[in-house]
């Protein structure tokens, strides 16, 4: 049984910074992409930042430059640097990783307030 667990979420000024982490736990011997999604009570989830078992990253446009994805392998761990924070990116953040299917954590709310 894969599981995902985030952390990190909460309540900051427009302009500041959170960090979020998802921890994959279970029978995994290897996970190539892992990614953050977001997604807003009436609209679709869509998808923040990804990053492959290599390190490439690719993020949406509207957070490029402000976001920061990154993993360390070895804890099977992926994390979320959100800097600049504006209150659109208020949502609620999910950890995926596609395995034999797609996983996804349980969510984490960012609030970001003016």
């Amino acid at each position: 049984q894969v599981q995902l667990v985030e952390s990190g979420g909460g309540v900051v000024q427009a302009g500041g910074s959170l960090r979020l982490a998802c921890v994959v736990s279970g029978s995994i011997l290897r996970i190539n992409a892992m990614g953050w999604h977001r997604q807003v009570p009436g609209k679709q989830r869509e998808l923040v930042a990804s990053i492959t078992s290599s390190g490439r990253t690719n993020y949406a446009d509207s957070v490029k430059g402000r976001f920061t994805i990154s993993r360390d392998n070895a804890k099977f761990t992926v994390y979320l640097q959100m800097d600049s924070l504006k209150p659109e990116d208020t949502a609620v953040y999910y950890c995926n990783v596609p395995l034999e299917r797609n996983y996804w954590g349980q969510g984490t709310q960012v609030f970001v307030s003016t």
